[in-house]
């Protein structure tokens, strides 16, 4: 797929899709200097905010896609984020619209941290006017790709809320979201993670190197597409845990719930889920970097192969002392300390590629996969009621 030209890309209805996962490491690089040319900015932004108060809510939310941000990079801020002056939380807009007294306090200062692609989507803007409403001290964190949306458009001018335009080429014109998922990411956890400039260089350099080895051994890839399957199970610990969430949606979406799809934690997975699994089964376990954590990922692995349900039981990891023996797509042993909430993205991607080539395999359109027009780029449909209490 990522040697096809324009033409033949177009004729499968996949062009789009193919050049937005594949330009992903280039703009992982500039999010990377877009952040560092803010740093001063937003380490001013948050000390300021420290001092001003004791301890500060912090809410990562979004919707869809965008909410699976928070999911993927909390465990990362909640093991290396100052949680003595922050109070991380990943809850999704779609929840904080419905129940807004459950997560935004009169009294406790806020922020809230918006992801989102086009900036337009009715839940985001209702969070923040509910944030508004109901917290005394709120203020925003606008993570964006879109200039002309409309949490873009608010953050303009207003010093409570620090905005954070992602490059331009992050506002996926494909109806899934693949780069601008991973750019705000990556961007997230930079903000909060307290590593150094040249640290967090060095990962996003290891995200890159990865996701080019990727493209390079799609055929290893589509080996598994090429089975006798119709339902996929991801599966990941800490971060990649919500990178299992994020990579099962890719499938649904691209294959328009043409197969089947599941996620889990790994240990999750025992307790009723993995039911799931029958003969028709891809299971991919997305494997943890962290010693401690990759013990708990190898024994879910080890016994779903001892089942012999799966038709494939296959780990995502990087080379180490300890790994899966079984079917495995293995990264060289050079980026086994990249921590899990970095290795998410190039893990991402390599659930990206197998939704394109999952599409392609139903004879679906990867860059226009809803024939029937009902699901949409940017959700609508949505009523928003006043809230009052």
């Amino acid at each position: 797929m990522f040697e096809l030209n324009k033409k033949e890309l177009e004729k499968l209805g996949a062009e789009i899709t193919v050049r937005e996962i594949k330009q992903q490491p280039e703009i992982w690089q500039e999010a990377f200097e877009t952040y560092k040319g803010q740093a001063d900015n937003i380490e001013k932004y948050l000390n300021q905010l420290k001092e001003k108060h004791q301890k500060l809510r912090v809410i990562l939310t979004g919707a869809g896609s965008s909410a699976y941000v928070g999911d993927t990079v909390l465990p990362h801020l909640k093991e290396v984020g100052d949680e003595s002056a922050f109070d991380f939380q990943a809850v999704p807009t779609t929840n904080l619209v419905t129940n807004p007294a459950s997560y935004f306090k009169k009294d406790a200062p806020t922020i809230l941290i918006s992801f989102a692609r086009s900036g337009n989507s009715p839940e985001s803007i209702a969070s923040v006017e509910l944030g508004s409403q109901l917290v005394d001290d709120f203020y925003q964190m606008t993570i964006t790709c879109a200039p002309e949306g409309q949490l873009a458009k608010r953050a303009e001018g207003d010093p409570n809320n620090l905005l954070l335009m992602m490059p331009a080429k992050t506002n996926d014109q494909g109806f899934a979201m693949t780069g601008s998922f991973t750019s705000m990411t990556l961007t997230a956890a930079l903000v909060f993670d307290p590593a150094s400039i040249e640290e967090k260089q060095n990962y996003v350099s290891q995200m890159e190197a990865m996701t080019a080895d990727i493209f390079s051994r799609e055929k290893e890839i589509q080996a598994w597409i090429d089975r006798d399957f119709n339902r996929v199970v991801y599966l990941g610990s800490g971060p990649l845990a919500g990178i299992a969430r994020e990579v099962q949606l890719k499938i649904l979406e691209l294959t328009a719930g043409k197969l089947a799809t599941a996620f889990d934690s790994s240990l999750g997975f025992r307790h009723g889920p993995k039911s799931f699994v029958d003969e028709h089964t891809l299971v991919f376990l997305l494997v943890s970097n962290d010693y401690y954590t990759r013990q708990y990922d190898l024994d879910m692995l080890n016994e779903l192969n001892a089942d012999k349900i799966a038709n494939t039981v296959a780990a995502v990891q990087v080379e180490q002392g300890t790994k899966f023996e079984g079917s495995h797509f293995t990264f060289a042993m050079n980026y086994q300390n990249l921590p899990d909430a970095y290795l998410a993205l190039p893990y991402t991607v390599f659930g990206q590629v197998v939704s394109l080539l999952a599409a392609l395999k139903v004879d679906n359109k990867p860059d226009t996969p809803s024939p029937s027009g009902t699901v949409n780029r940017v959700v609508k449909g949505v009523t928003i009621y006043d809230y009052k209490r």
